[in-house]
């Protein structure tokens, strides 16, 4: 998988029908967030503790589309600001690549998209609620999640 291309399941486009749930991947936290059948709005579902051990972080994940029954799942890439994947970039799709592999036999597409200054958008509006400094770290994965998918239903023909 290369970070300037989109990827999807067996089902061919990924830009069907059905929920959609987006990860933002901490090193900490996994932001977690869906959207309605429709495809219309975002919503934060949770974070996702790292354990410290890829496989049940995977496992955990695939619990998380399980339960919001997505059909397509949207990981984000955290390139650099010029647009090119760092560490971090590269670090994200390994990890996507795992979580493709675990939902092709469940007929669930994945994507990645561009996820440049979610986390800063997300942290600006909790500031913006009143959410600041423990109560915000608490949710900023997820909210930057939301935004991811967000942004991406939006840009979706």
């Amino acid at each position: 998988m290369r970070v300037d291309e989109e990827t999807s399941g067996p089902a061919g486009s990924s830009r069907g029908a059905g929920r959609v749930a987006a990860f933002d991947l901490g090193t900490k936290r996994i932001g977690v967030a869906y959207c309605d059948s429709r495809r219309t709005l975002a919503s934060p579902w949770g974070t996702i503790e790292r354990s410290g051990d890829p496989g049940r972080d995977l496992e955990a994940m695939v619990r998380a589309v399980r339960e919001v029954e997505a059909s397509t799942v949207v990981v984000g890439l955290p390139l650099s600001l010029s647009g090119r994947p760092g560490p971090a970039a590269q670090a994200a799709l390994r990890e996507a690549d795992g979580l493709k592999r675990a939902l092709v036999p469940l007929g669930i597409a994945l994507e990645t998209a561009d996820e440049r200054l979610t986390t800063v958008e997300a942290q600006r509006a909790l500031r913006a609620s009143g959410k600041t400094g423990r109560a915000a770290r608490g949710v900023v994965d997820s909210a930057a999640a939301m935004v991811l998918l967000q942004a991406w239903l939006d840009r979706s023909p």
